[in-house]
């Protein structure tokens, strides 16, 4: 295989798996009624002087199906760890017993739930639309190698083939991650 035609392949397979992966931590900060640590990844918390990830701050633990506990580290650091929760929007309300905070996940209603799967859907179709654009790419690179005769047609007529079941492959694996979303709020 063509040496640039290779780079291509790798490329395109970097970026699906890239898009895959980044809808499965989107779809891991969708709260389902369940504590999940994963909902707290990207709160910042205002620490020593700077802004420090929640999680390099304390213990996050689940303490049973609909509570996390965070420990901090430091007991000073509970009323901005509190603060950076609310400031977060992930619409729960800590609980601060001054040694620890406590995040009680409320059961979802239907309506929820619907409006949960609808985004989840969205996404769905979002990531569908990023890996469409990755597959437009790839295609854009191997007719330029055809037009600048670095490939035959031939060569050129199976990259395209090669490089639309590689993009249907990361499709439907989007189908799956978001069908399997969406049981996860369904059945809970």
């Amino acid at each position: 295989m063509n040496e640039n035609l290779e780079e291509v392949f790798l490329t395109l397979e970097e970026k699906t798996e890239k898009t895959v992966n980044v809808l499965k931590d989107g779809f891991a900060a969708i709260r389902a009624g369940r504590a999940n640590p994963r909902i707290l990844d990207k709160v910042q918390v205002e620490a020593y002087g700077g802004m420090s990830p929640l999680n390099q701050l304390g213990n996050v633990a689940v303490s049973d199906a609909r509570c996390l506990v965070i420990s901090p580290w430091d007991k000073s650091l509970l009323k901005a760890i509190e603060k950076a929760i609310l400031a977060s929007n992930i619409g729960i309300t800590p609980s601060n017993d001054g040694t620890v905070i406590r995040l009680v996940f409320p059961e979802l209603t239907e309506e929820r739930r619907k409006d949960l799967v609808k985004q989840v859907r969205k996404t769905g179709e979002d990531t569908k639309v990023a890996a469409r654009n990755v597959r437009r790419e790839a295609m854009e690179a191997v007719k330029k190698m055809k037009t600048n005769k670095e490939i035959s047609e031939d060569e050129a007529k199976n990259a395209e083939i090669d490089v639309e079941k590689a993009v249907q492959k990361c499709i439907e694996e989007i189908d799956k991650t978001v069908a399997a979303k969406e049981k996860e709020l369904l059945t809970i």
